[in-house]
């Protein structure tokens, strides 16, 4: 076994799997810890072996490994508790799973001996510990690490998990985040504004006519970056973005912003590919 006995502080989603996938490499089984019993009792039940806790020294005493699974602005609280908690004398790896944070919040834990690391699923968690443990397989995992031996252990986390670890520099944690809800999070806010723009048009299912369409466009997307764009705004069509911006103005207003914004962004985007003729003629139609 990888270590001795692992420790999770939370109880949601990225917690439970993350539990559930690291449990098999824990001789003794995890220890999972969460605010609200209920929340513990829960999260138990999806993660085998698991066992509930409710004090951070039985956390910080028995485990060797410790991960912090709570939301962005609970973990320096957590850290101040674990700092409390951890016995002189210990050294137990450490990390948190945001994708915000850097280590440098780990600071605290670093001083009083632990070997701490930030390490980011770039994976989207729904509660279903079990798919995504699957899913984790093959992922990539950011690591920012406080010594050269945090960042081995963090490899070596990552490639229990089937991972594959990139590293990421504290300074850059934040644009690397940004990047990432850019992509995954307004691709979210983009089909629910297409979903309904469709409804209104009358359309029974939007999302069955939108899924082909947008597979195609993300796999496109991901093999050939922006070389996969295609539509008016590649052509030119003044005449088509002026017909869009009326009937989403007419219909379906609330989507008129993004769709604008997306627009722009995109013209912008041409731009700096050279492409600048067809550009010149609708910055005028969007303005």
């Amino acid at each position: 076994m990888a270590y001795r006995q692992i420790g999770v502080v939370g109880s949601g989603r990225v917690a439970r799997a993350l539990a559930l996938g690291l449990g098999a490499h824990s001789a003794a089984p995890p220890l999972l810890y969460g605010r609200s019993p209920a929340g513990r009792d829960a999260a138990v039940a999806q993660v085998a072996r698991a066992t509930a806790v409710a004090r951070y020294d039985i956390l910080a005493e028995a485990c060797d490994l410790i991960v912090i699974a709570v939301s962005d602005d609970a973990i320096e609280p957590v850290v101040a508790e674990l700092c409390r908690a951890l016995p002189e004398g210990r050294s137990p790896f450490i990390f948190h799973v945001s994708g915000r944070s850097g280590v440098a919040i780990l600071e605290p834990l670093r001083a009083r001996g632990a070997i701490t690391a930030a390490i980011h699923p770039v994976m989207t968690f729904t509660g279903d510990p079990s798919n995504e443990v699957s899913r984790m397989a093959g992922a990539r995992f950011a690591v920012t690490g406080s010594s050269a031996e945090a960042d081995a252990r963090a490899g070596q986390v990552v490639r229990l998990l089937g991972g594959v670890a990139i590293a990421i520099s504290e300074g850059h944690r934040s644009l690397y985040h940004a990047a990432l809800c850019h992509a995954a999070n307004h691709l979210v806010t983009l089909l629910s504004g297409s979903s309904r723009a469709l409804a209104v048009a009358g359309v029974e299912e939007p999302r069955a006519l939108l899924a082909p369409l947008v597979r195609a466009a993300l796999e496109n997307s991901l093999a050939h970056g922006f070389a996969a764009l295609s539509g008016p705004l590649l052509r030119g069509d003044s005449e088509t973005i002026r017909n869009h911006l009326d009937a989403l103005d007419d219909y379906c207003p609330e989507t008129l912003p993004a769709y604008r914004a997306m627009a722009i962004a995109t013209l912008d985007e041409l731009e700096r590919m050279g492409e600048r003729e067809p550009v010149a003629g609708l910055r005028e139609s969007l303005a």
